[in-house]
């Protein structure tokens, strides 16, 4: 249920209209009452994060003076947002500016071998590939393809771009592709036909298209349909990116990952690293470079001599939260060895320093997502940042520039020497609206966990803390479930706006969660119920004894999927503890989610088999079986185009509540998946939300 990485008959009735409706006689509370009263007036809210400005995709010009970032920004009273295109010179102290391209929609900004910039735009119409001079002047088209480009990459020798369109697998060309959309827009019956999983993912029905690779020459010229004949996307979806293809660098292959489709795809995680020659012919020869490994391949990226092909890779078939360990293969023998095999992190995408002699990336460590560098040779490994989550990197001929946030902070850019002893030096300062705002200060604690072992949880001072006080308490619960809620910062599930608005927060990594080892991570699979469950009850204990000011009397407890689920069992299994619950997209029935759920490799893994032929897997932890335990008032949310955790399943919660004469509040958001992403949703979700809180806790005393 990891999100890499979803319409529901059963909800139609409810899905009226474009706004969400809350089922129940009260309106919703406009803002909170209760625990503000003790929160500064200049504290931190929610109503602040979602207006914020967010930053993120660095991207530095070959000779290091250049770096340019993606910027989008919220209009709330618009109900949408925006993304532009910003530069920062360097070589000098001066304010970044925004490029003129923005205003045609610029996104997606690359430096080429010419250095010129290239960038995605729609400015003709379609999403194409254009390019402007290094400072965001002189742009010019530079494909004109009848399709939506929807990713890219440069060639290393400047000659040619592969892009991935979405097209239909059985045409013969792209015109085929277009001519297709037309007629099935113009058709009267909507019916769609299925004879093959997938159905639906994510959010999207399946409209019969795959993301397939095409070369363009950059001078001008036709497409060429390299993967033409594979059954499967690149990138993948929903989540897929230019990191999944990669030219060789001598510009004259590409290698890609994907997983053929066939009738097996939402059951299998089988992603190979496929190398295909024909970048002009579109000969259909793909040579599978990972055929060995039935589990997942990914993120080729080629050494600067172009001898050795680094990857990531996965060990156990069907496990979307392995751990991604680091293969290097050697491209004239073929031989492959893992570098840093003792290494107990999952590690994200690979960049080689400018020398080949060390990989650089990502990787969740006890809280925090630091940058590593990895020594090729030897495979030490070497943390470079600190404390904080660094969500992207890029390479300067002197170091690094990252995008970092925390729990009390939102993104900007950081840059570091390769040397790393420094403190890292701000670039961005796009929020300054917050240096004003007061936060409440975050502390990791730990805790003897399941089977005695340490475990690590989170816990935030509500804003304008004072000491003595007893606070009304937030226990939130992750999802995943191998996620984790460490020292980042987050705009759905943000525990500074509770802070804000007056709570303490606590938030346990129970085991299960990421970056504390894979064995910690892995231990939650068939164990949703029990290991977690007392990693919750232990820590939440914990937090009591060690943190005088959480009033363990006066809280409510919240989580989203998985940490829906577990509110789901914890209103069966711990009914007395909390004053009130929310559950957002939660898991009702395990057995259930067997059969409507679309990625289906996740419920066979996590539960131990498929529902008919290990049934026990899936009820022994099934939360429908202990609504009899049920008394805990509960504020229900679900997204209506959510196909990860079906609607059926937060109606189902809703019905058993509602059944048994508990109060009970639902909202639906027709227009949402898993995530509630639009302005106004994200709005009306906290005033629901914090409204609901303020009807059951009291404020600090």
């Amino acid at each position: 249920m990891r999100y890499r990485s979803l319409l529901s008959g059963a909800c139609a009735a409810l899905a009226l209209t474009g706004a969400s409706m809350a089922m129940a006689e009260a309106p919703p509370a406009t803002a909170p009452a209760a625990a503000t009263a003790t929160a500064p007036s200049d504290a931190f809210t929610y109503n602040d994060m979602i207006g914020l400005n967010r930053i993120g995709d660095p991207q530095v010009s070959a000779d290091g003076r250049w770096l340019v970032y993606a910027l989008t920004a919220t209009d709330v009273a618009a109900n949408k947002r925006s993304g532009s295109l910003w530069i920062k010179d360097l070589q000098t102290d001066g304010e970044a500016r925004r490029l003129a391209i923005s205003d045609d929609g610029a996104n997606s900004a690359r430096w080429g071998s010419d250095g010129r910039l290239y960038f995605l735009s729609s400015k003709s119409g379609t999403s194409q590939v254009w390019s402007a001079a290094a400072d965001g002047t002189g742009a010019r088209q530079v494909t004109n393809l009848p399709l939506d480009v929807n990713a890219y990459k440069l060639s290393p020798d400047g000659s040619k771009i592969v892009v991935s369109l979405a097209v239909f697998g059985d045409c013969a060309d792209l015109q085929c592709s277009v001519d297709r959309f037309k007629a099935n827009a113009e058709k009267k019956s909507t019916g769609q036909v299925y004879d093959r999983m997938f159905v639906r993912h994510w959010d999207t029905w399946n409209d019969g298209t795959q993301n397939h690779l095409f070369v363009v020459p950059t001078a001008g010229g036709d497409a060429v349909w390299v993967t033409k004949g594979f059954d499967g996307d690149n990138p993948s979806k929903p989540f897929g990116d230019e990191s999944e293809f990669t030219f060789t660098p001598d510009s004259s292959a590409i290698v890609f990952s994907a997983r053929h489709a066939g009738h097996s795809e939402p059951w299998s995680t089988n992603f190979d690293l496929y190398q295909t020659r024909g970048l002009t012919t579109g000969d259909g020869n793909f040579t599978n470079l990972t055929e060995g490994n039935k589990a997942w391949d990914t993120g080729a990226v080629f050494s600067p001599d172009g001898k050795t092909l680094a990857y990531r890779a996965m060990a156990r078939p069907g496990f979307e939260a392995d751990k991604y360990s680091i293969f290097l293969r050697d491209v004239a023998t073929g031989q492959t060895r893992q570098l840093a095999a003792d290494w107990d992190r999952s590690a994200d995408g690979l960049q080689w320093s400018a020398d080949g002699s060390t990989l650089y990336t990502t990787a969740g460590d006890v809280g925090q997502s630091r940058l590593f560098s990895i020594n090729v040779r030897s495979g030490q490994v070497v943390p470079i940042t600190g404390a904080g989550h660094v969500s992207a990197f890029v390479q300067t001929p002197s170091g690094f520039i990252f995008a970092q946030d925390s729990l009390t902070e939102p993104g900007d850019l950081y840059a570091k020497t390769f040397r790393g002893r420094e403190m890292p030096r701000r670039l961005t300062h796009v929020n300054p609206s917050l240096d004003e705002k007061v936060f409440g200060a975050a502390e990791q604690f730990t805790f003897a966990g399941w089977n005695g072992e340490e475990v690590h949880g989170y816990v935030i001072k509500p804003a304008g803390y004072v000491e003595g006080r007893k606070y009304p308490v937030a226990f939130l619960i992750h999802g995943g479930p191998q996620g984790s809620f460490g020292n980042g910062w987050s705009y759905r599930w943000n525990p500074e706006t509770y802070a804000g608005a007056g709570y303490a927060v606590v938030m346990i990594d129970f085991h299960g969660s990421t970056g504390y080892g894979q064995a910690f991570t892995d231990a939650i699979s068939q164990h949703w119920g029990d290991r977690p469950f007392e990693d919750l009850q232990k820590g939440w204990a914990a937090a009591q004894q060690k943190y005088s000011f959480l009033d363990g009397s006066n809280a409510c407890a919240l989580g989203a999927s998985y940490g829906g689920y577990m509110i789901n069992w914890i209103a069966g299994n711990w009914p007395n503890e909390f004053k009130c619950l929310v559950n957002h997209d939660g898991v009702f029935d395990t057995f259930a989610m067997g059969y409507s759920t679309e990625e289906l490799w996740f419920t066979e893994w996590e539960y131990g088999g498929t529902p008919w032929d290990h049934p026990e897997g899936y009820q022994k932890f099934n939360p429908a079986n202990h609504v009899d335990q049920w008394k805990t008032p509960m504020l229900v949310v679900q997204g209506d185009r959510d196909f990860r955790i079906p609607t059926a399943q937060g109606l189902s919660t809703f019905t058993a509540l509602q059944r048994r004469g508990i109060d009970s509040r639902l909202i639906v958001f027709p227009n949402e998946n898993h995530w509630v992403l639009k302005p106004a949703n994200s709005l009306q979700w906290h005033n629901e939300v914090f409204g609901w809180l303020d009807k059951y806790l009291t404020p600090a005393r």
